[in-house]
């Protein structure tokens, strides 16, 4: 049996095996790396959670409460209320939307600007930590299948606020 068969046959039933497979190996992996992220925010009086959606907007990954829902997994309540916990700390603001008239742009305010570069290390000391070990190659390899999971997690329908 080829590896490609093995894992196949590892993620279906009858041979489903609870402990060994790809979809607790993922949940476990970013349990730890949003626990070590939520350590690391702490000191700059913020979440975890909240460390994500910063980097996000300020790195311009995401400009709408949409847009974070789909990229994180949060459903549009949490993402609102999030939102709402971030703007009370003035960190973010929203306005309309120059694209989209019914939409708000998020963006940084001048106090999350001047935090933004404090928090872009969390990501490189905890990445570096869990990747320790691991040559550029693999690093590589990795990216590519977990984009490759994302896109056909896509294409098989995940919108916003649905769970898998």
């Amino acid at each position: 049996m080829s590896n490609g068969e093995t894992f196949l046959l590892s993620t279906s039933e009858p041979n489903y095996d609870p402990l060994h497979n790809v979809g607790r190996t993922l949940i476990d992996a970013a349990a730890q790396l949003n626990a070590a992220v939520d350590e690391r925010a702490r000191a700059f009086g913020i979440t975890g959670a909240q460390w994500t959606v910063l980097i996000r907007i300020g790195g311009g990954v995401a400009t709408t409460a949409s847009e974070l829902c789909q990229s994180i997994g949060h459903d549009s309540g949490s993402m609102t209320r999030m939102l709402d916990r971030l703007e009370k700390l003035g960190l973010i603001r929203r306005s309309p939307s120059s694209k989209d008239g019914r939409a708000l742009s998020l963006s940084l305010t001048r106090e999350g600007e001047r935090l933004y570069p404090d928090l872009r290390p969390i990501a490189v000391e905890v990445l570096d930590r869990h990747l320790s070990g691991f040559t550029p190659q693999e690093i590589e390899q990795l990216i590519g299948l977990l984009e490759r999971l994302i896109t056909n997690g896509r294409a098989a329908g995940r919108q916003c606020g649905q769970h898998v």
